[in-house]
């Protein structure tokens, strides 16, 4: 059987194709414990799942994946580019992604192993809270814009910073925010430090990593980062295709 999924936040529509392209199961699922765990346990290991890659796939795609199912994640965009319709329908959609599976149309995005996702996910976690530090940062410095005042030191949560920060006088209100911001940046600091003690494990263990930050500006975090986001080399045919994949890469 071909299976197309059309998951959503609160329900799954589900639409079973035999090789001739006969339906023979069309229903919706309601995303309830049990509901979708029940329904991946009737699949079997002949069926062929396809999932679009919308932003919660990730669930559905591990608990078929867990089964070691055969299961394929849609690209969206080139999906809807290939079938094109003026009636959308999540039953629809369910049955054209089974449709274009059975057809060997299905335009499949690169899902790299479950490792791989998981090491994304931590880099991703420890950019987050970089960001929020950065954040935190900008809200400081409009407080002291808004006092006529300037850091004159660089790191604003340096120590000579720190210092300089509980010299100044604002306003009790102004005080009460900085007082919280340097609070939650002590408490970032923390977790990031324990994140990154954790990334530089992970490099350390890992050959491909090491012998990245032997290249000149990359450290424990960038090279992950680029062997994660990169996944299995060998799916680009060219430098060239590689060198466009790597482009987006934030470090």
């Amino acid at each position: 059987m071909y299976v197309g999924i059309d998951f959503h936040k609160r329900n799954t529509y589900v639409t079973k194709m035999d090789e001739e392209g006969n339906l023979t199961e069309s229903r919706n699922l309601v995303n309830e414990s049990g509901a979708l765990e029940e329904f991946v346990d009737s699949l079997t290991s002949e069926d062929k799942v396809v999932l679009e890659a919308t932003g919660n796939w990730y669930h559905f795609y591990e608990l078929v994946e867990d089964k070691a199912l055969s299961i394929t994640l849609s690209h969206p965009a080139k999906t809807r580019a290939i079938a094109s319709a003026r009636i959308k329908t999540d039953k629809i959609d369910s049955a054209m992604l089974a449709h274009l599976l059975r057809t060997n149309l299905i335009p499949a995005s690169y899902i790299p192993e479950r490792a791989t996702r998981d090491l994304r996910e931590v880099l991703r976690y420890r950019a987050s809270l970089v960001w929020y530090r950065a954040s935190l940062k900008n809200k400081i410095r409009a407080i002291l814009s808004k006092n006529g005042l300037s850091c004159p030191y660089s790191d604003l949560f340096g120590k000579k910073s720190r210092a300089w920060l509980a010299s100044i006088s604002p306003r009790d209100c102004y005080r009460e925010s900085l007082a919280g911001y340097l609070v939650l940046a002590d408490t970032l600091a923390l977790e990031i430090g324990r994140v990154e003690e954790k990334v530089q494990r992970i490099a350390e263990e890992s050959p491909e990593a090491r012998l990245l930050m032997t290249m000149h500006g990359l450290s424990y975090y960038s090279s992950l980062l680029v062997l994660s986001e990169i996944g299995e080399i060998d799916r680009f045919p060219s430098a060239g295709q590689l060198q466009h994949q790597g482009s987006g890469l934030v470090f």
